[in-house]
């Protein structure tokens, strides 16, 4: 059953501040008001929609952990649990951009063309793609920008700023840097972010589901 916004909320709140590392809950209350439950999560693609950013992060933290207990199994993914959860957590956090300059825009597009009865040329935001990145912004990959938001209030281990740097993997525009160094941390990061973005968030897993399955999302 899909989760409503306040149980993703929750959630993931609940998720983070169980890691109890050091300035976590300063750190959630910035997410919030750098519009971390609004924001979507791609300009034209996956949930890209008010409050899709939030439901990503949510696939991905519960994503991640299947991932790695199956491939370390529960006893050794233990070790590296709260990591898990950080690093899934705040993969994406850079897609906020910084106050006062929100990373995604609308993308607004000319809604027909002006008249002699109406002269004034009107917009509307585009159906195939809602948002834009913004031009306010310094070019910045949002990874990176993710762990300079998170560094300012909890400390990060190298395995979790590794895994958020390349959470895109082979995708990103760092790959050509991971080449050969790639992590256990890294690999289940990008694995589950993959997974969600490219399978579960853009219907792709739908012919997989029957009839009992349909019935519990509604």
């Amino acid at each position: 059953m899909k989760m409503t916004k306040e149980e993703q909320i929750n959630y993931f709140r609940e998720s983070m501040m169980s890691t109890k590392r050091e300035g976590m809950e300063d750190l959630l209350d910035f997410a919030e008001e750098l519009g971390f439950f609004e924001a979507p999560a791609s300009g034209g693609n996956h949930l890209c929609k008010d409050g899709g950013l939030l439901e990503h992060t949510v696939n991905v933290m519960q994503l991640a952990e299947k991932i790695g207990v199956a491939m370390l199994g529960g006893a050794a993914y233990n070790k590296i649990h709260n990591s898990v959860v950080i690093a899934a957590g705040l993969h994406d956090l850079g897609k906020c951009g910084r106050f006062g300059s929100p990373y995604y825009v609308e993308n607004m597009i000319q809604d027909g063309r002006p008249t002699k009865k109406e002269p004034e040329q009107k917009y509307k935001r585009s159906e195939s793609k809602p948002f834009k990145i913004s031009s306010e912004l310094c070019h910045i990959d949002h990874p990176l920008r993710s762990v300079e938001l998170a560094a300012r209030y909890i400390d990060l281990t190298e395995e979790e700023e590794h895994a958020i740097f390349y959470h895109d993997g082979a995708y990103g525009s760092l790959a050509y840097d991971l080449k050969g160094h790639e992590e256990p941390l890294q690999v289940i990061i990008h694995f589950a972010d993959f997974w969600a973005a490219q399978f579960l968030e853009v219907g792709k897993l739908d012919v997989f589901k029957d009839k009992t399955d349909e019935s519990e999302d509604e």
